[in-house]
Formats: C-alpha cells, structure tokens, sequence
C-alpha cells in the first residue's frame, strides 16, 4: 500500500516537471520576443524552401519524382482555394492559401516528429511554433486583414453595407462575427496543437518507449486536419468578403 502510494506521488511530481509557457526571450529595440518560435519557424521555412527549389530547379513537361510531388500538392491548395473563394476571384489568393497551409503544416509536423526537448536552451525549449498563441493570433489576423483588404478592393466603401444586409437589425451581430472569427481560428489551432504536445509528453513519460508511438501517429494526422482546417477557412472567409451580396 505505502509503495503504492509513494508511486502515485513519484508519479505526480514527475508529471509536474511538464512545463507549458517556458520561453527564450530575445530583447530587441525594448521588445522582448519569443526566440524559439523565430528559430523553429526559420528552419520549417528553410525545409519548405529547399523543397520548393529542389522541386522546380529542373522543370519536365512529364513531370516524375520531386515535380510530380509538388505539382499534385499545388492543384491541392488550388483546389481549396477555388473551391472556396470561387472561379472568378480564386487566382490571386491562391498564394496567401498556400502559404497558410504550408507554414501550419511544416510547423505542426515539425513539432510531432523532431524531439524538441533534446536540444537544451539557456531557458525555454524548442517546439511547434503553433503551440505559442502570438504566432495563431497573428496567422488569424492575417486572415482578417486579407478577407477585409479582399470586399474592400472589389466593392470598395460599398463592402460595409453587409453589415446590415439584409436587415440594420444585424448590424451588432455582424460586427461581432469580425471579432470572434479570428478568435476561433487562433485559439482552434493552438488548443489541438498544445493539447497533442502535452498528451505525447504525459504518454513518453509514463510509458517512455512505445505507448507513444500511437498517439504520436495521431497528433500527425491531427497537425494535417488543423492546418486543413485553417486554410480552409480562411479561403472561406476571403470568399464570403468577395461574393455579391443583393
């Protein structure tokens, strides 16, 4: 009984070493940044880039290998835009989707699979820089600002008069919408992303060579839904600002 006992207590203390929120701070011109957020974000960057050229550094008419791969992924966020925003509108926000996706994906992927804890800091510890809610609040800002700069480019000052289409009766309802839409983008992303993080940490500590393994396959196919999902709805949202409201 009392090894029992002192088990649950060794165990409880050893899953309280389990931190969330530790950062590097990197104080620059007064302002106190996340550094290993900019680190992570440097090196999915630098993958996705080197695929990018890796990939189209020697075009073929029949694609095979690396081109072949990049084409199928290009037609795949094409397709999320066009189905999203529409035939019309859909070429010049196929960009902004992508990037979206991709920078999401590399980032989630990037926190399940490269164990992070490895590599010691001064203070703080690597980790998908979607698990820090500056970098989901950002993302979802972005969207914002891309679906407000989308209705206004086309319908100009006239884009404002959704806010009381069909009826003014709307109006707080739709102006609240603004609001609670990046909320919902920012807070999904990071919720799903840190709680995968935090289940995989509990599992390998308790259970450290293979219980985690499952779960570790499933936090990978979750990274990909999140980031699905994101893209998705922010092509959404950018349509919503583009279609003619009569």
């Amino acid at each position: 009984m009392y090894q029992d006992s002192f088990y649950i207590l060794n165990s409880a203390f050893s899953l309280s070493e389990i931190e969330v929120g530790t950062h590097l701070y990197w104080e620059i011109a007064g302002l106190k940044l996340h550094g290993q957020v900019f680190i992570v974000s440097w090196l999915v960057l630098g993958a996705l880039l080197t695929f990018a050229i890796a990939g189209t550094r020697d075009l073929k008419e029949s694609p095979e290998g690396l081109q072949n791969f990049m084409e199928y992924v290009y037609e795949f966020l094409q397709d999320i835009a066009k189905n999203q925003i529409g035939e019309e509108d859909y070429r010049p926000w196929v960009p902004y989707v992508s990037t979206v996706f991709l920078f999401i994906f590399g980032s989630n992927w990037a926190g399940a699979l490269i164990p992070w804890k490895l590599i010691t800091l001064p203070e703080g510890e690597l980790a998908a820089p979607t698990n820090d809610i500056n970098v989901t609040v950002a993302l979802a800002l972005l969207t914002s600002l891309s679906y407000f700069y989308a209705g206004l480019s086309k319908k100009g000052i006239g884009y404002f008069a959704r806010y009381v289409s069909p009826t003014p009766i709307l109006l707080p309802i739709n102006i609240l919408e603004d609001f609670t839409k990046p909320l919902s983008l920012s807070f999904r992303l990071f919720g799903n992303v840190l709680a995968d993080e935090l289940v995989v940490s509990v599992f390998a500590l308790l259970v450290p060579i293979f219980i985690p393994l499952p779960v570790m396959t499933l936090g990978l196919f979750a990274s990909s839904v999140q980031a699905l999902i994101f893209s998705t709805l922010s092509a959404a949202y950018i349509g919503e600002a583009l279609e003619d409201h009569h």
